[in-house]
């Protein structure tokens, strides 16, 4: 993008989000968002999870990043962050304070109990603070990963039908009946038949969870969305707060979900941050606010036609993964709420064989060139293509 004396002059000051001199966020006279780095540059995050080195290894990671392109470290990268001065995501980890919720995959902390607030307050002063000042900082994550259940199934229960089948001792089990009784005239029986089921009592719910039988009849469905709702606006108001309060320079980017969610869910992330984490299958043309592809990678079940399990090693599903990946990959970059994207990970899953590894580096710290050359190529591109998305929207 063309700049003038004053690089913000491209940008519509009511849009700016964050503090001069830090990370911020703004929106171009165009419609286009772009990060704003602590010099009032333009920047557009491409970064990796994960980055690290084996101690014996003799590459530079640093450095290798450098190299394809990247311009930034995402969430769990060692002490890089630090030692090399690129710009970087921070995880808080929320989920470590207090009493954490463990059932069906979800590891969330009980935004319910009452000591909740302090608590946050109490993790972000710990996590946050020694950062409070640091410049190279894009923003915080409230947690990594931390197990949102995604969108019930048959096999896979929901967020409410798991807070319901939680030990009696947790304050969101007690939150979670009181929810759905007073939606239901205080009455088991009434739930059951709303829900289309046959529930004798509460423990017959906690065995359908325990088995990872999920409820997904419309009734279910429409009061899980409810509980989405309810539980996510405590959690985000919550970090969002506490985060707010130890490192008020920054910028909060909210939770990384580690691939697509409920649009409850997702949507609820969004209000309460300054531009969220969203998977690149949830990009719309109506998206309004600012966003960065959180784990990224076209080794995914999405860029395939078959599942992982049944993947050929012939040449044409090879093709197939990358030229469905690259030309996803520069729809999103851009895509005018787009502000940066990151790797899903730096190295190989235990297990995977190149050249369908999700790493950039093998797990015997080889580069993974299959990945590295075509992103090294987008990397390079990036304002280019953004460029041209808008001469293209001019035109239309």
């Amino acid at each position: 993008m063309a700049l003038s004396s004053d690089p913000l002059d491209d940008f519509k000051r009511e849009s700016l989000r964050g503090t001069s001199g830090y990370f911020r966020l703004g929106r171009t006279h165009a419609g286009q968002w772009w990060l704003i780095d602590p010099m009032d540059r333009p920047f557009f995050a491409k970064g990796v999870h994960g980055v690290g080195a084996d101690p014996d290894a003799t590459h530079d990671p640093a450095a290798r990043l450098r190299s394809w392109g990247f311009n930034a470290l995402g969430c769990g990268s060692d002490r890089l962050y630090l030692e090399e001065g690129l710009p970087f995501l921070r995880v808080v980890d929320f989920t470590s304070t207090g009493t954490p919720l463990n059932l069906g995959g979800v590891r969330l902390p009980d935004v319910f109990n009452a000591d909740w607030p302090r608590q946050a307050r109490e993790r972000a002063g710990q996590v946050c603070e020694p950062l409070a000042e640091n410049r190279q900082l894009i923003g915080w994550l409230s947690d990594d990963n931390p197990g949102w259940p995604p969108i019930a199934a048959t096999d896979r229960p929901g967020l409410l039908q798991i807070c319901l089948s939680l030990e009696p001792g947790l304050a969101a089990y007690h939150a979670a009946w009181e929810f759905v009784l007073a939606l239901h005239d205080g009455k088991l029986a009434a739930v059951a038949a709303a829900w289309g089921l046959k529930l004798a009592n509460k423990e017959s719910l906690r065995g359908m969870t325990k088995q990872e039988q999920g409820i997904t009849t419309r009734g279910y469905l429409r009061d899980d969305d409810r509980w989405v709702r309810e539980f996510a606006q405590r959690y985000f108001t919550g970090t969002s707060a506490a985060i707010r309060l130890s490192a008020p320079n920054h910028l909060f980017l909210g939770c990384r979900w580690g691939g697509p969610v409920s649009e409850a869910l997702r949507t609820v992330g969004a209000t309460n941050a300054d531009a969220s984490l969203v998977d690149h299958t949830e990009l719309t043309d109506a998206l309004a606010r600012p966003v960065l592809l959180g784990d990224f990678s076209w080794a995914a079940k999405s860029f395939y036609d078959e599942p992982v399990a049944r993947r050929s090693l012939g040449p044409t599903s090879l093709e197939r993964m990358l030229r469905k990946g690259r030309l996803g990959l520069a729809r999103a970059v851009a895509h005018p709420a787009v502000v940066g994207y990151v790797w899903s990970r730096w190295h190989d899953r235990a297990g995977e064989r190149a050249p369908f590894g999700s790493g950039l580096v093998h797990n015997d710290e080889s580069e993974a060139c299959e990945h590295t050359e075509l992103l090294t190529t987008i990397n390079d591109r990036v304002e280019e293509l953004r460029a041209m998305a808008m001469i293209s929207e001019e035109l239309i």
